[in-house]
């Protein structure tokens, strides 16, 4: 591991800033690829900005409301309930199917409503239960679309869960039988994979934990002592002697492999075992030039590793030595690693999303 004693680079913040801005107003040619998953760009890009503390300031009015109307157009409804599409590129009839809501989209589109600080009175709740509720899958699994549309894997549960937690309401969906095909997915090592049989990778073993974690109690404990050592081990293990994380066993350290190892441990009580220097310093490493952050020193950067790449800092900068904090500027506002927000953002998602009660 790199030693504590060495300085920190400073924290590009002002760069990073204009990477984001840059992403929102127009993607670069590059990553034509990643147009399918536009909303979950704005994401990236809206909750960089939120977790520097800068949304506010370096934003204007018009913009922000232009984001949310951006947003609640992409919100539609259907057969199977309502929840948010990729983006507009969809099909323009409302009754297909292919115009339908995405999971992991819907879960992006609350949070970033909720950094824009949305006061949710366009949101039909019972309608987005409804939908979670066809996404799941007979073997407790949820797929990315209604009625097995899609992928489906571990990703689409976390946001499943995420969406129940956040709107306070899991009787659309069958927990237990979620909560087992979670467990079907842990391998010998302690990760988990994305489906049942797959080989433990650092994403989905964030994914697992965290779904563990926002489900509520159940008739037995989510995960035995025995489980969450194995998973920590495996974790902690994961960390190379750069300081960043690896995402599977024997392979380079990536950026945002720091968020998905570091938050795992976060929500574990094992964050003590980490380096955080160290990892703070392979960060800093991937920083570019004129801004973002790349999956590793030297790389370009985009809105998906510079946006996993601060909040894994947010959760481990408080475990750096204050001088070393100050130097770099290292310094975030708290970090909810659960629902991957701020605690700001989190707090106002579950004060405005929740059905209101009179």
């Amino acid at each position: 591991m790199n030693n504590t004693s060495d300085p920190l680079p400073p924290l590009a913040a002002s760069a990073h800033v204009a990477h984001v801005k840059h992403a929102l107003a127009r993607l670069p040619g590059s990553m034509v690829n990643v147009d399918a998953s536009r909303m979950a760009i704005v994401f990236y890009c809206i909750g960089s900005l939120d977790l520097l503390g800068v949304l506010e300031t370096e934003t204007s009015q018009v913009d922000r409301t232009s984001w949310r109307m951006w947003i609640w157009e992409q919100y539609v409804a259907g057969r199977y309930g309502t929840g948010f599409r990729p983006g507009p590129f969809m099909s323009t009839s409302v009754h297909s199917d292919q115009n339908g809501p995405h999971i992991i989209m819907t879960y992006t589109a609350l949070l970033s409503l909720a950094m824009l600080r949305d006061d949710f009175s366009r949101l039909n709740r019972p309608g987005v239960l409804k939908f979670v509720n066809s996404c799941q899958n007979r073997d407790g699994s949820f797929s990315s679309m209604p009625n097995g549309g899609g992928d489906s894997d571990l990703r689409n549960l976390y946001c499943a869960f995420c969406i129940c937690s956040l709107l306070g309401d899991w009787s659309s969906i069958d927990v237990e039988r979620a909560t087992t095909f979670v467990g079907s997915c842990r391998t010998y090592e302690g990760g988990y994979g994305q489906l049942p049989s797959c080989e433990a990778q650092g994403g989905t073993t964030y994914l697992a934990i965290a779904a563990l974690r926002l489900a509520p109690p159940g008739p037995r404990p989510r995960l035995t002592a025995a489980e969450q050592a194995r998973s920590e081990h495996w974790l902690v293990h994961n960390q190379d002697a750069s300081g960043g994380f690896r995402g599977r066993t024997g392979k380079a350290p990536d950026a945002c492999y720091c968020f998905w190892g570091g938050a795992a441990l976060q929500i574990l009580g094992a964050q003590d075992k980490l380096n955080a220097h160290a990892f703070t310093q392979f960060i800093a490493a991937c920083q570019f030039p004129f801004g973002g952050i790349g999956r590793a020193p030297g790389q370009p950067p985009d809105p998906y590793h510079t946006y996993l790449s601060l909040a894994a800092v947010a959760m481990y900068a408080p475990r750096l030595e204050p001088g070393a904090r100050r130097y770099g500027q290292w310094e975030f506002a708290p970090f909810d690693p659960l629902l991957n927000a701020s605690g700001d953002t989190v707090r106002w998602a579950r004060s405005h999303i929740p059905a209101r009660r009179f």
